[in-house]
């Protein structure tokens, strides 16, 4: 994407090129294995010495994995799950599965055995690739998921989990990729389940191109020399995946794994001084816990020349903070899991409004519409949205037409998300259409944790809101109704918590819990969440007060 040319410019100038027959793993991979020094990972070992991965290793892995996977019976649009972090193997394992025409399923290692249940049995998933801190957890599931065949472990072995890097020593390192059309499907992520349960969303190998103009322009022309990118959001997200990993990838530039179990700002800067990190993925949350850490760029021979970030609003303070201190500009990009990176900012070509999502990416187009698709005025608030068709696009809801349906209204996907579009192009985020709460960068559904903590022996029924919280956007509250007898107390509230981690993820136990006599409900019973996170609010704005 040239550097010279304004918004505007690119905007009216781009075309989507998009060839019939697509395969990512070519593209990502194959094309710069013919360079055999050309370098795709860098990584520290547990010995704390620097290692590094070629294209050319990554491809004759994925070429013996993509071989197994046929060998055992795989064919064209089987489904495999990768519950792994931010692992060579992950990466592995994705180009793998698309040589193959297989559809790759990423799965956060945060998730526990009920979360990673549901997911293996909504897509049929017939092979599980994990490492040994997580197969407890698939060895749970697996009771109760018939179609999983095969679990491989990257890090060991076990009695029903054989070593993936033991079994491959035999197999084959050359591998055809299977012919693929850019619309047949590559990939499936779930979303965060705002209303009922997470729905995959499946992606088509074309979405790897329609990623990347968000890329190029949030990165300020992406790539310039000596680019080397990082972000500690985890590969299993869609974030980690196709916002970072594979769009460097695209296009060369190596990638730092890196990810530890907890973010530490100091680290981070520690890492991506060390490992001359020059572009990064970073969310508001992180911004703002490394804003706390004095003098990174001289401390740390920082050297970052663009960050992006996502899922909360930056603010004004970060903007100048990330100008003055990193010496690197922030630039908003906004997208989910149905249609990724799709508005955004750069400041090298457009004025920056802190607060604002962005203007449409080059080749998505963007829109404030109602209910039924109509296009409103500028100013009105109504239902953000991008005109169909898209490269980015998702292709469905896995097996779920019903759904897909509705997520369209006159060809417009209807993101969920309130928002006005101002008279220079920018949009403003007003609010959630639906319950789906913000907490850290990650966008969180409250059924799944309502449905676990039902399941609790001591709760009756529960509501699970966001409330506000000044570092984290919002935070998790959960409103228990216990069973008769019950009293609460501290205790039960570390063991509901306790439940929650052990059957879901960490980053959705309910970091507050109150215990109520009763939930406010419609006439039908539906409970009014709406009603709960109003009361959070005025408190919040009482207590700021």
């Amino acid at each position: 994407m040239p550097s010279r040319l304004n918004y505007d410019q690119l905007y009216q100038s781009f075309r989507w090129t998009i060839p019939a027959r697509y395969n990512i793993a070519a593209d990502v991979c194959d094309r710069h294995a013919r360079d055999p020094g050309k370098v795709a990972l860098i990584g520290v070992g547990d010995d704390g010495k620097t290692w590094e991965m070629t294209f050319r290793e990554v491809q004759r892995k994925a070429n013996q994995l993509a071989n197994l996977l046929v060998s055992l019976g795989l064919v064209k649009g089987d489904r495999v799950m990768l519950l792994l972090g931010q692992n060579a193997w992950t990466a592995i394992g994705h180009v793998a599965c698309w040589k193959a025409g297989l559809i790759s399923v990423p799965a956060s290692t945060l998730f526990g055995a009920d979360a990673i249940t549901y997911r293996l049995n909504t897509v049929g998933v017939r092979i599980v690739i994990t490492d040994a801190a997580n197969l407890p957890t698939v060895e749970k599931a697996r009771l109760f998921t018939p179609a999983v065949e095969h679990v491989f472990l990257v890090d060991g072995a076990a009695p029903n989990a054989p070593s993936l890097p033991g079994t491959l020593e035999t197999a084959r390192d050359s591998f055809e990729n299977v012919d693929t059309a850019a619309d047949d499907p590559a990939f499936l992520n779930f979303t965060s389940g705002t209303t009922g349960n997470p729905k995959g969303a499946l992606q088509a190998h074309r979405s790897m191109l329609g990623h990347l103009p968000g890329i190029e322009l949030g990165l300020d022309s992406f790539p310039q020399p000596g680019d080397c990118m990082w972000s500690p959001a985890d590969w299993a997200w869609l974030a980690g995946l196709m916002d970072v990993l594979m769009p460097a990838w695209f296009h060369g530039v190596p990638v730092l794994t890196f990810r530890a179990p907890r973010f530490d700002p100091e680290q981070a800067f520690a890492m991506m001084g060390r490992h001359r990190v020059r572009t990064a993925l970073l969310t508001p949350t992180m911004l703002r816990v490394m804003r706390q850490i004095p003098d990174p760029v001289k401390r740390y021979s920082m050297d970052l020349r663009a960050i992006i970030s996502g899922g909360e609003s930056v603010g004004k303070d970060l903007h100048e903070w990330a100008n003055d201190t990193l010496g690197a500009p922030v630039n908003e990009m906004f997208g989910q899991t149905e249609c990724n990176l799709v508005l955004g900012s750069s400041r090298r070509i457009m004025p920056i409004k802190p607060g604002a999502l962005g203007r449409a990416i080059p080749g998505h187009v963007a829109g404030i519409v109602d209910d039924d698709g109509r296009p409103l005025p500028t100013g009105d608030i109504g239902n953000l949205a991008f005109r169909s068709p898209d490269p980015v696009m998702m292709l469905e809801y896995w097996q779920n037409p019903e759904a897909t349906w509705s997520k369209y209204a006159d060809g417009w996907l209807i993101t969920g998300d309130l928002a006005r579009c101002d008279e220079d192009g920018y949009f403003w985020f007003h609010g959630r259409a639906d319950d789906v709460i913000t907490s850290a960068g990650y966008r969180i559904g409250p059924s799944e944790i309502e449905d676990a903590l039902a399941r609790h022996p001591a709760v009756v029924m529960a509501a699970v809101v966001g409330v506000p919280d000044p570092v984290r956007t919002e935070s998790i509250k959960a409103f228990i109704v216990l069973k008769e007898g019950i009293s609460p107390s501290q205790t039960l509230v570390e063991n509901v918590r306790d439940f929650v981690r052990d059957h879901l993820a960490k980053h959705e136990v309910p970091r507050d819990i109150e215990f109520v006599s009763a939930l406010p409900t419609t006439t039908t019973g539906k409970i009014l969440r709406r009603e709960l996170r109003d009361i959070e609010r005025t408190k919040a704005a009482a207590n700021r007060g």
